[in-house]
């Protein structure tokens, strides 16, 4: 009796960990949009190591595509000139290739969580315009090939373009001009001919943003310099953009050419001071205000997050020969960014999946969407 007893328990607890994150048997997101478009998430260290077994268990289950959250952005990669350091990122695309992910590197040029000696001499002063060239190609180059043939798409430009369609001051357009976007595509596609290419951004359906991305893209195209796609980061709040905007956007990025991507989603149901932004430098003074909900959402707020993933996978499967990805940025409320943004302790539920590692209601009806005609 008892090793009957026993027996039952290890079969219980085997199918409990089989089963997590899924919603029912055999029902998933990566099986859903099997034939429409990847489904990706952001990975963090945490998972990269496997340490984070529940997590980790949903990421296999539910995804077909992977992004690295932070461990492939430059400050990490080459935290001093020429001493790079690959071992997280090593991990991050052994785990993608183990479980037959579509991996994605994030990012090669970003103005952003960049290493200080990047842009200055040993003196402090900028460097020249052939010194950053260099040192582009360089960090390009080595990271690029290390991952050839392995990583099938790099975001190779972030955030470098305004809301109102100018170019952001860094210090990469300060020395450079605009000319830096088209040497860090033309540097990653000399260094992996064969990997996708994409320009990423946030409040990306902005219309003056819109037009810059497009008149960008096909200046480079027009120039033998190869750009597969425009990564729309899908930061959203409950409000804004409207569906209609954001649709208009998808349509015109894709009418240059190019794949649409959609690559860091996730919807906040917190009120926000300014809109929707990505920015992380930006602060906001803590306001109660801004943490309404730390015991949980409330029903109505939590039937119109819903509503609103809904409206946007709708778009999404409507424009499915548009659109190469879906990826949302993180897999549980609990690891998500927008915890603590714009002010420190904030409490949100942007993700498909909850604190306890389960997935929510949506994504049951996620799956559905995609079998309707």
């Amino acid at each position: 009796m008892k090793k009957i007893v026993a027996l039952l328990g290890i079969l219980t607890l085997t199918i409990s960990c089989k089963t997590a994150g899924t919603v029912n048997s055999g029902a998933t997101l990566k099986n859903a949009f099997k034939n429409k478009f990847y489904i990706g998430t952001a990975m963090n260290l945490p998972q990269v190591h496997e340490t984070d077994e529940k997590s980790v268990g949903i990421i296999k289950n539910q995804f077909s595509s992977i992004v690295a959250e932070n461990c492939m952005k430059s400050m990490f990669l080459q935290p001093e000139e020429g001493k790079f350091f690959f071992d997280d990122a090593d991990k991050f695309v052994a785990f993608g290739e183990k479980n037959k992910m579509f991996i994605i590197g994030h990012t090669l040029i970003w103005h952003s969580q960049l290493p200080n000696w990047f842009f200055v001499d040993k003196d402090g002063k900028d460097v020249s315009a052939e010194i950053l060239k260099q040192r582009m190609k360089n960090h390009i180059t080595t990271v690029v090939t290390r991952y050839k043939g392995r990583v099938k798409g790099w975001d190779v430009v972030n955030e470098a373009i305004m809301e109102d369609g100018s170019y952001r001051k860094s210090k990469f357009y300060e020395i450079l001009g605009e000319e830096f976007i088209p040497l860090a595509f033309q540097y990653a596609q000399e260094a992996d001919p064969n990997a996708e290419l994409y320009y990423n951004d946030y409040n990306e359906w902005y219309p003056g943003k819109v037009q810059t991305v497009i008149k960008m893209v096909k200046n480079m195209k027009s120039r033998g310099i190869r750009v597969d796609g425009v990564g729309m980061q899908t930061h959203v709040g409950l409000d804004t953009p409207s569906i209609n905007e954001y649709e208009k956007a998808i349509v015109d990025y894709a009418s240059a050419g190019v794949k649409v991507n959609i690559t860091e989603m996730e919807i906040s149901a917190l009120p926000s001071p300014w809109g929707t932004s990505a920015n992380i430098s930006d602060t906001v003074e803590y306001q109660a205000k801004m943490n309404p909900y730390t015991k949980g959402l409330p029903e109505n707020v939590k039937a119109e997050w819903e509503n609103r993933y809904l409206d946007f996978f709708r778009i999404f499967l409507k424009h499915q020969d548009k659109i190469r990805r879906v990826t949302l940025w993180g897999v549980t409320d609990a690891q998500s960014w927008k915890n603590d943004f714009p002010v420190k302790g904030r409490t949100d539920y942007p993700l498909l999946f909850d604190r306890n590692d389960q997935a929510k209601p949506v994504v049951k009806k996620i799956i559905q969407l995609t079998k309707e005609k």
